[in-house]
């Protein structure tokens, strides 16, 4: 099939976007009714696509239409291609007026306010830009929404394995864990601390099963210690940081967490050596995708936020 001569010149975006609304809804009538044309225009679409193509791409059946492994093909490919129109659009949009756009931005919560950070920094500078920031765990983040195109980065926490082969990762700075107390607390008056004094405190910590709750246990027995009953379980870096700053609890946390995220509170990073191997935090994309302008100003001012902490051992 040779793409100058059969599909260059007949394959037609309004067919594709016709197809991925049929899908999207699941039948023709429907269709054509949102895109407000009539229903043989979104047959003839179909139908020409399929002529063109030489394969079946839709399935009708009584419970409506599905794709195809040929049309669900050509979907995926589809999507990518519309996003990269839509991101040429922006580009255009930006270069047109550099003071607008907008940019998705997935993140964890332990790195919120790093990306807080930079979507400061940028607004003060750029106020007509549009930032939308998606929560949840790096690995989600990046199989739903960064794969989907929902988002056009992840700032997070990096997988200790090599990236996936459509993933390219940037490495901003290595972070550790740290216990945490209220600066009015008696251990932040200390300026010698050993962590098997605080294992009868009451601590603020998240579930055992999670990522930072695993990595806190190991650190525990790594000193020869038990890990202590936890007084509070709670996955939320600013639900653990408001129990901390009562004066009674204690947590563990990522530096970043309080330099970022806790301004208001007062906090302070106890004095104890933690043996943990620290993890790189950085930024998490699509490779071979064009990203936005608006995107490489996040990537440049997340370089500048994070470089303090890069410098840290």
């Amino acid at each position: 099939m040779q793409w100058g001569d059969r599909i260059g010149r007949r394959l037609k975006l309004q067919d594709m976007h016709i197809l991925l609304a049929t899908v999207e809804w699941g039948s023709m009538a429907k269709a054509a009714d949102r895109l407000a044309i009539s229903q043989p225009v979104v047959s003839r679409s179909i139908a020409g696509l399929e002529h063109t193509l030489g394969v079946r791409l839709l399935d009708r059946s009584r419970s409506g239409i599905e794709p195809t492994i040929y049309g669900r093909a050509l979907l995926n490919h589809g999507l990518a291609a519309f996003n990269e129109l839509r991101q040429g659009v922006k580009a255009i949009e930006f270069l047109a007026d550099p003071t607008a756009g907008e940019l998705r931005v997935g993140t964890s919560e332990a790195a919120a306010g790093l990306v807080c950070a930079v979507i400061d920094r940028l607004s003060r500078k750029y106020p007509r830009l549009a930032f939308h920031v998606k929560l949840g765990p790096p690995p989600d983040l990046q199989d739903r929404e960064l794969r989907a195109r929902d988002i056009d980065l992840i700032v997070g926490r990096l997988p200790s394995a090599d990236p996936a082969d459509d993933i390219e990762t940037e490495i901003l700075f290595h972070e550790r864990i740290c216990v945490v107390a209220a600066r009015a607390s008696p251990w932040s008056r200390r300026r010698k601390v050993a962590l098997a004094e605080l294992v009868g405190e009451p601590w603020a910590l998240p579930p055992p099963e999670s990522f930072p709750g695993a990595l806190i246990a190991s650190a525990f027995r790594a000193c020869g210690l038990d890990v202590p009953r936890i007084s509070t379980t709670v996955l939320s870096v600013d639900v653990e940081c408001m129990l901390v700053d009562t004066g009674r609890f204690l947590t563990m946390l990522p530096p970043a967490a309080i330099l970022f995220s806790t301004k208001r509170l007062s906090l302070k990073l106890l004095p104890i050596e933690l043996p943990i191997q620290p993890w790189p935090v950085g930024i998490v994309k699509l490779k071979n995708r064009t990203l936005s302008p608006v995107a490489q100003l996040f990537i440049g001012c997340a370089r500048e936020v994070a470089r303090p902490l890069a410098r840290r051992k």
